[in-house]
């Protein structure tokens, strides 16, 4: 039989060219396919902000963080959750992961020239017992580039097969099927789209010019997730998680649709765990969109009084930043989709970050310069403009003027100004002295004693409605999609299996339709920076058993 190529691999992001890179080192042939133009290469990995989980790393002992991977294991198991008979493959990719994560992942990453902040940042705080969830210390380094830099070495990798005759990139190709012949999968078809010049993230054309079938021994799925498809978002939305959201805005664009994952189902692969997702609470719209609903998420320090739609405070640990999915389950059994920061400009000013390497362009420049701007700003730039453009921000002098104003936002009379100064003057009262019942207090004293905490994100405590701090800020929250955390279940090599758990011969996944490895290595929730980790790993595995098992 007559090949196209060795392998093909379906998707050009983080995942799908990483694995490329690892087949072209073997010497193998592969096809790219990828239904958007070139100009989105990279995919979602391209816009995040290049967080990445590691164990014990130099950035960590050089901030005096006592790390290990017992501890890091302890964490993960304690966060995932795993708890069916499916959690076989993911449990022994977490296992695998952190290995990872405290061993060779960081070197191998530098011997490709990436390099990390030095400003190791705590997210996932969790808030309750050792084993339950959270990092117990900080664990998410900063790619020095956000997500374009952690993109650029496999880009270039890939980019070098094609000089060599390794790789053909085909753009504009959607798969619309999977098929077998003499017992393996080895067929590919599909639509050809009509050229697009749409920029990246924005919607492209999905007029057909064509068609294609192309033959491989080995076909690697690295399709990504359903974020960009809320109608998939909500069919698959858990009961555990409450009621799906009426209005949310998206993290991904819309072409991050999940239509790969029911192709590679009707080929026979097993989609397991896909009630498990990770949805973000601090979603703001983005005063300047690149696709259709597009929000951005703060990533908050821990001081901001968090709020639900009438003006309570969420309940203990659901501070800014402790635990994603266990605040996403209280807001949607509020029977409102939003909740709100409430907040002054001492704090925002230190305590606000956008994720996304477009908000963060002293990081993504790689400009040392614009760092020490940044940090000696009153307001970040980027944050400012959301102050001054954004729908989602209230800016007032007084309290009174700032409850009038969040429910003029809201166009409900929801928020009682007695109510919450009274909930604010008493937790003010708590400040004045070292001592306090209010654990957010007792948490940001804590987030202090660590010096990145200190220097950079977490604002001294001090009175919400003194003057000196003001104005104060209210910032509308909503629910941001971002990832899938189940996906198609695959073996250690990253071989996709069927619902009897034996290999689909020819049949790879990764990245986020792999759940990350293993069909979800998270389980219930993610302790952050482990998503392009998740792609890094699995991408990698599945280009060298791919590379492997092709003659």
């Amino acid at each position: 039989m007559a090949y196209d190529a060795d392998v093909i691999v379906i998707g050009a992001g983080l995942a799908g060219l990483v694995a490329t890179a690892e087949l072209v080192d073997a010497g193998r042939k592969v096809v790219l396919l990828d239904q958007e133009p070139e100009q989105s290469i990279g995919g979602q990995a391209h816009w995040s902000f290049g967080g990445l989980f590691f164990v014990d790393s130099p950035e960590q002992r050089r901030m005096r963080i006592k790390d290990s991977h017992a501890l890091a294991l302890q964490d993960w198991l304690g966060t995932a959750g795993f708890d069916r008979e499916e959690d076989r493959w993911p449990r022994k990719w977490a296992e695998a992961y952190v290995d990872f994560a405290a061993g060779e992942k960081r070197a191998w990453l530098h011997r490709q020239g990436v390099r990390f902040f030095p400003v190791v940042g705590w997210a996932e705080r969790g808030g309750y017992d050792a084993n339950g969830h959270g990092n117990s210390v900080p664990r998410f380094h900063i790619t020095w580039g956000t997500g374009p830099g952690l993109v650029a070495p496999f880009e270039r990798r890939v980019r070098e097969g094609v000089a060599r005759g390794l790789v053909q990139l085909r753009f504009r190709h959607r798969v619309t099927g999977l098929g077998s012949s003499a017992g393996s999968l080895d067929t590919v078809t599909g639509e050809i789209l009509e050229p697009s010049d749409a920029e990246r993230g924005a919607a492209s054309s999905r007029e057909v010019t064509g068609a294609f079938e192309l033959k491989a021994q080995a076909v690697i799925v690295t399709s990504g997730g359903i974020g960009g498809n809320h109608d998939l978002v909500r069919a698959q939305w858990p009961k555990r998680l409450g009621t799906p959201p009426r209005k949310m805005l998206s993290g991904v664009p819309a072409h991050v649709d999940g239509l790969m994952l029911g192709i590679a189902e009707r080929a026979g692969a097993s989609h397991i765990n896909r009630d498990r997702m990770w949805h973000y609470t601090e979603g703001i719209e983005n005063w300047n969109p690149i696709w259709a609903k597009h929000g951005i998420r703060i990533l908050p320090g821990p001081s901001s009084i968090w709020l639900d739609a009438r003006g309570r405070r969420l309940p203990v640990p659901l501070f800014p930043g402790f635990d994603t999915l266990g605040t996403l389950e209280h807001i949607m059994r509020t029977g409102h989709d939003h909740t709100w920061f409430v907040l002054d400009r001492k704090i925002i000013g230190k305590e606000f970050a956008l994720s996304g390497s477009e908000q963060n362009p002293d990081l993504t420049g790689k400009s040392v310069r614009d760092v020490f701007v940044r940090a000696r700003a009153d307001v970040p730039a980027p944050v400012k403009a959301f102050m001054d453009k954004g729908v989602d921000f209230v800016v007032e002098k007084d309290l009174g003027a700032l409850v009038r104003g969040m429910n003029e936002l809201t166009g409900d009379e929801l928020i009682d100004e007695a109510e919450l100064r009274r909930q604010i003057t008493a937790r003010d009262r708590e400040v004045a002295n070292p001592f306090t019942k209010d654990l957010q207090v007792t948490a940001i004293r804590g987030a202090r004693k660590y010096l990145g905490d200190k220097l950079i994100r977490t604002a001294a405590p001090h009175r919400l409605l003194d003057p000196k701090a003001g104005p104060l800020i209210a910032v509308r929250l909503g629910i941001l999609t971002r990832k899938s955390l189940g996906g198609l279940e695959t073996d250690l090599s990253s071989r996709v299996l069927d619902g009897s758990g034996n290999p689909l011969p020819g049949l790879y996944a990764a990245g986020e339709a792999a759940g990350f490895g293993g069909g979800g290595v998270h389980g219930y929730r993610s302790l952050e920076g482990t998503f392009l980790g998740g792609c890094l790993f699995s991408g990698r595995a599945a280009g060298r058993a791919a590379a492997g098992a092709v003659s």
